[in-house]
């Protein structure tokens, strides 16, 4: 993409309304609009971001054997009263009425509709278990949204719903999840603690939050520092096998971890003082396990082997791709700009010409810009008629993993200058041996 054409608005003072770091930089960057209180239009830039991450998301979900459905945003009032929850959810669901005065709202979660399609076609345990899932927006009437799309009222989400016939299946499907979580947020470039949480307006009796520390963090949590070492699932981790999920499950849910709501100062205490972390945190994800809470009341019910019919054991899973846009960048950015992890950059290279119009640099970049993008890099061109500082700025700015910096001095001597944005570290290489490095 050549600047020049892109739409890229960069704010050059710090907006006064952003509180912490991600909002500001989102904002400088050009890659959020606030458009009212706690709701946002994604720009190109950010846009570029959150597609990023959900199809990280996206392959790691399918990868543990969930499969895609998509629902619809609004929801009938009735499937909530039949689960009970409609009074009881609160001000944060936006009720609302069509023009023939049915009650409707814009769906906060969906237990209820994804149990309501599961009973219209499941009757048997031969088929499950099964886990549905989708990656929707929603919308939560957060009473003071704040802190940008950390905390806004309408945000994307990946929730998923498993179904099985007992306890025990339930707890390998909660188990897939847990491992795929990790997953998930390893390839992000996180690393994300499990943390035994709070149920909260989902319900249930087992949940964990998925936690990243960051000095902004929204809470505090404690753990012993032994969980930051243990290793990631690997890629062909084998989801059909339950004792060695539980193995997983065990390993991390050993060492001590919980969100403040959860903490027990005794349990804590008996971990080595010199292990023990507390700080603040930001929650990516949070999984639970509700057993028959939802299928019951709704009447989601399956035969087992012996012809006898039973409410299937539920659990949800949810992971929030446009809050960990903001999240990535509290735990990865400088005082320039962002820092972000390869995988998800909005462009993974930012070629600069610092002095367009050049015949000699104006050549180089473009084979340059041609050959990245034909192997596949995403390469943003600044070929704007800008001072060499305003460019550097930028690149510093939107975060783009690699600088490629191609001026008349260097390209007198056959060469282009590489800078790695994450360390800051300058090498000097032929355009082929750039572009050979770009693509390793």
């Amino acid at each position: 993409m050549r600047l020049s054409r892109y739409f890229l608005p960069i704010l050059r003072e710090p907006p006064r309304e952003a509180e912490i770091v991600s909002h500001r930089l989102m904002l400088r960057a050009g890659m959020i609009r606030q458009e009212s209180a706690g709701i946002y239009a994604w720009l190109p830039m950010g846009l570029r971001v959150l597609n990023k991450i959900s199809a990280i998301v996206r392959e790691e979900q399918n990868r543990s054997g969930a499969i895609e459905l998509l629902m619809p945003t609004i929801q009938s009032a009735d499937l909530w009263r039949e689960s009970g929850r409609y009074e009881a959810y609160g001000k944060e669901m936006l009720r609302i009425e069509d023009r023939h005065e049915r009650e409707m709202l814009f769906g906060p979660t969906n237990e209820e509709m994804i149990t309501e399609i599961f009973r219209a076609y499941v009757r048997s345990y031969r088929d499950l278990p099964l886990n549905l899932y989708h990656i929707q927006w929603k919308f939560r009437d957060e009473v003071r949204p704040r802190f940008g799309v950390m905390r806004s009222r309408e945000f994307l989400m990946k929730d998923a719903y498993s179904f099985d016939l007992d306890q025990e299946g339930a707890r390998h499907s909660y188990n897939k999840m847990f491992a795929a979580y990790l997953r998930t947020f390893n390839r992000l470039g996180l690393t994300a603690i499990p943390m035994r949480a709070d149920t909260g307006p989902i319900g249930g009796d087992l949940s964990h939050e998925f936690i990243i520390l960051a000095s902004t963090g929204e809470s505090e949590v404690f753990c012993d520092k032994a969980i930051l070492d243990l290793p990631v699932p690997p890629a062909d981790t084998n989801f059909d096998d339950a004792a060695g999920l539980q193995a997983i499950f065990d390993a991390y849910t050993t060492p001590y971890a919980a969100t403040s709501e959860m903490h027990d100062a005794a349990a804590f205490a008996q971990v080595p003082s010199e292990r023990q972390v507390s700080a603040r945190g930001i929650e990516v994800g949070h999984i639970f396990y509700f057993g028959t809470k939802y299928s019951a009341p709704m009447k989601a019910l399956v035969a087992g082997p012996d012809g006898q019919e039973r409410p299937v054991h539920m659990g949800s899973y949810g992971i929030g791709p446009s809050r960990l846009v903001a999240a990535l960048i509290e735990a990865s950015h400088d005082e320039a700009g962002i820092v972000w992890p390869d995988a998800i950059a909005p462009f993974n290279v930012a070629l600069l010409s610092l002095k367009p119009g050049d015949s000699a640099v104006d050549a180089a970049c473009e084979t340059l810009y041609r050959a990245l993008s034909a192997r596949g890099v995403d390469v943003l061109y600044d070929d704007r008629e800008e001072r060499p500082g305003a460019k550097f700025a930028t690149a510093d700015l939107i975060g783009a993993p690699w600088q490629v910096l191609v001026g008349p001095k260097s390209l007198a001597e056959g060469k282009v200058e590489l800078k790695r944005r994450a360390t800051g570290e300058r090498t000097l290489a032929s355009i082929e041996d750039a572009v050979a490095q770009l693509t390793a």
